[in-house]
């Protein structure tokens, strides 16, 4: 019988868990290096509890205690420098939304010119992601 350590989640999974789309956590996957779920031979995302716990901590550094990427990559790795395991999210009721979360999107702006093809790709991206931030901001 599998124990808690080596059960894995598929990201579908773990998406519904911690209330996130994948695009959110392929992105943090690569700006969290203690985010690293392993690959099948197909090339399918599967995570271990420990995964999920960054996750969740992840979230809460980002959403609820309004780290910036950086401010929650330095906090995230002092944790699991000094303790080896991340904080556990703590429960809480959500925020009352404030009328700073409600953000409109305005008209994308051409991109500078003199970029890459692969630059243009990766601006849209990042867009893409933001759009769906605020999104989730103002839902």
């Amino acid at each position: 019988m599998a124990t808690t350590e080596s059960k894995r989640f598929k990201i579908g999974d773990v998406c519904k868990q911690a209330d996130v789309q994948p695009y959110v956590l392929r992105y943090w996957e690569t700006e969290f290096p203690p985010l690293a779920p392993d690959k099948t031979g197909g090339g399918q995302r599967t995570y271990s509890q420990r995964d999920i716990d960054v996750i969740l901590r992840i979230k809460e550094l980002l959403y609820t205690e309004g780290f910036t990427i950086a401010g929650a990559k330095k906090k995230l790795e002092a944790e699991l420098r000094d303790g080896g395991e991340p904080k556990t999210p703590q429960k809480s009721e959500p925020a009352a939304p404030s009328a700073a979360a409600d953000v409109t999107v305005a008209a994308s702006p051409e991109p500078p010119k003199g970029l890459s093809p692969r630059q243009k790709k990766t601006l849209g991206e990042i867009r893409d992601d933001l759009r769906a931030l605020l999104e989730m901001l103002n839902a």
